[in-house]
């Protein structure tokens, strides 16, 4: 058994994921309102998404549950020891990349978050499925947190907050990516500045959409 797929973990996971379909931004009241051409402005825009995620500071905006996997698998088979987050929120991507960490032998997972509210139910979901010690979670706008104070060498970077803000927290990132570090990219078709990084040949990325949803990406040497 892995961390990932034993208790107290794999429950806790899936009680999440369960709560997280049956609350889902679909459903939300909060942006019922918003017309599709709207919602797509506020997440592309560079200030406007902080409207956008404070209606949906009570959902959680999960990656998928393949998304999480693969999170893990990434972390996991690259013996990853260091680990930068954008975008907590209820921490059930967190916790897959901590349990990719604990299957590693240890490690760190820092992750930033401006929502306090979503802050406190990722500390006590940490805490549930036994990880929090391999976590630190800083509150606040992430292009402060992320700013100082990290990793001189870091394995896997996700980037699963504002999408119009990759571009940014990728630059304060980058230096520190080792060669072979992934960028695992969340939504990143809302981020046309991001992808187009990327997936130039001069960036220094190998890139490539994974799944429906993911820009998978690799720092080259």
């Amino acid at each position: 058994m892995t961390t990932l797929t034993d208790k107290p973990l794999a429950p806790l996971l899936e009680r999440l994921f369960q709560e997280a379909a049956e609350a889902s931004p679909a459903t939300s009241a909060a942006i019922a309102g918003l017309s599709d051409e709207d919602r797509t402005q506020l997440m592309r825009s560079k200030t406007g998404y902080l409207d956008l995620y404070a209606r949906l500071k009570d959902v959680a905006l999960p990656v998928s549950r393949e998304t999480g996997l693969l999170l893990y698998m990434l972390a996991r088979s690259g013996g990853a020891r260091n680990i930068v987050e954008f975008g907590t929120s209820f921490g059930i991507s967190t916790l897959h990349l901590a349990a990719a960490l604990r299957d590693n032998g240890g490690g760190r997972v820092v992750t930033t978050e401006f929502e306090p509210s979503k802050v406190a139910r990722a500390r006590r979901n940490l805490e549930a499925g036994g990880l929090a010690d391999l976590v630190e979670i800083r509150e606040g706008d992430a292009l402060q947190t992320l700013a100082a104070g990290l990793p001189d060498s870091i394995d896997l970077l996700l980037l699963d907050g504002a999408k119009a803000l990759y571009p940014e927290i990728l630059a304060l990132v980058e230096s520190r990516l080792r060669p072979g570090a992934f960028v695992v990219a969340d939504n990143a078709d809302h981020s046309p500045e991001y992808l187009a990084h990327v997936r130039s040949p001069a960036s220094g990325y190998l890139s490539t959409p994974f799944g429906e949803d993911v820009e998978l990406s690799m720092r080259l040497g």
